[in-house]
């Protein structure tokens, strides 16, 4: 079943093409990555699926619904919810207030000004399974300021999943992290995506091959190739403009 789909996706920055005719899907429960260069247009393909950003032209679909046109805020609550390049938590929040805020943004009681936060059991239980899932159940109590890099990255997608996203955007999760952070980021990712679909941004090409089930390759806004991670690795076309020389 397509879970997302896009229809002949344009978009255009004046005289600029960032995105030519996109048409992509992926189906639930699969885990898909879109590679590129730099200027390819990834970003901005992320950026008109979640809302951020609307097409010049084209359609765009989520569990058949046209979501085209719709404001960031009314996709996130149909179940799409992304991490960005650059690290967006509360800095000066706890780590477990930043997930849950992000929990109580979607529950009954999300602004009651007359209850205290420490009073919603349901809300606490559920960030601290989402804090354990994600390996950041030790440090619930430290400002988001004060933790690693890595774990800054994992906080903000704990903060994706405490939504109850049907579809999670994942935007570089990797970039600039060591080869260790990067191991334990790729098994998260894994984990997650047996709960979730997972579609990926990454640069990290050992990544991008070892998690995908799918992998759609961007260059100049267009896509050139789409395949298994093995079709991607022997395509002729791939090889020339994005991963560096023959096979």
């Amino acid at each position: 079943m397509k879970l997302l789909e896009t229809k002949n996706i344009h978009k255009n920055f004046g005289a600029l093409t960032a995105v030519e005719n996109v048409d992509f899907s992926i189906e639930e429960g699969k885990l898909n990555s879109i590679i590129g260069p730099n200027g390819a247009g990834k970003t901005t393909f992320f950026n008109l699926i979640s809302g951020k950003l609307k097409p010049t032209s084209g359609e765009i679909l989520f569990k058949g619904q046209d979501i085209t046109s719709l404001p960031p805020h009314k996709i996130s609550k149909m179940g799409i919810a992304r991490s960005f390049q650059i690290t967006n938590i509360f800095p000066g929040l706890t780590v477990f207030e930043n997930v849950r805020l992000a929990v109580q943004s979607r529950g009954k009681k999300n602004f009651s000004f007359f209850g205290s936060p420490t009073k919603l059991k349901d809300v606490n239980e559920k960030t601290l399974s989402i804090l354990e899932k994600l390996n950041l159940a030790d440090k619930r109590d430290s400002p988001g300021s004060n933790i690693t890099y890595s774990d800054q990255r994992h906080l903000e997608i704990a903060m994706t999943m405490a939504t109850d996203p049907i579809l999670i955007l994942l935007d570089e999760p990797t970039a600039g992290m060591s080869p260790e952070e990067t191991d334990m980021t790729v098994n998260m990712i894994r984990a997650l995506s047996q709960e979730v679909t997972v579609l990926l941004i990454e640069h990290d090409m050992d990544v991008v091959f070892s998690v995908s089930d799918e992998i759609t390759v961007l260059y100049y806004g267009k896509i050139i190739a789409k395949g298994s991670p093995m079709e991607i690795k022997d395509n002729d076309e791939v090889q020339r403009a994005y991963l560096g020389g023959s096979k």
